[in-house]
Parts: C-alpha cells; structure tokens; sequence
C-alpha cells in the first residue's frame, strides 16, 4: 500500500512538471512569435524550451531582448 501511494505522488509531480514544461515552452514560442521573430527561430526556441526545459527557458530569457 504504502508503494502506491508513492507512485501515486511520484505520477502527480511528473504529470505538473510535465504541464509546466509545456506551458513555458508555449509561452517562449508565442512570445517570440510577438516579437516578430523569423519562423526558425521560433521553432528553435521552442524545441530548446521543450528538450532542454530549465537551461532553454533561461537561455531564451536572456536572448529575448537582444
């Protein structure tokens, strides 16, 4: 009993990294779309957010304003 519920913990954490990771990865691609950025650029940020979630997420952070 007591292994289920820590699979059952272990699968809520994943599941909202998981979505947090989706979320920031949207948001990187929208903003980068808003700032009228060429489409491969776009679609690099957004496979770098997706791949690499926290080293993409910060890269793309301080790239953004350039």
């Amino acid at each position: 009993m007591e292994i289920g519920i820590i699979f059952l913990a272990f699968l809520i954490v994943g599941g909202g990294l998981l979505a947090l990771n989706i979320v920031t990865s949207v948001w990187a691609y929208r903003d980068s779309v808003r700032k009228g950025r060429s489409s491969a650029y776009n679609l690099v940020v957004l496979i770098g957010t997706l791949f690499f979630p926290i080293v993409g997420l910060i890269v793309y952070l301080i790239i953004r304003n350039d």
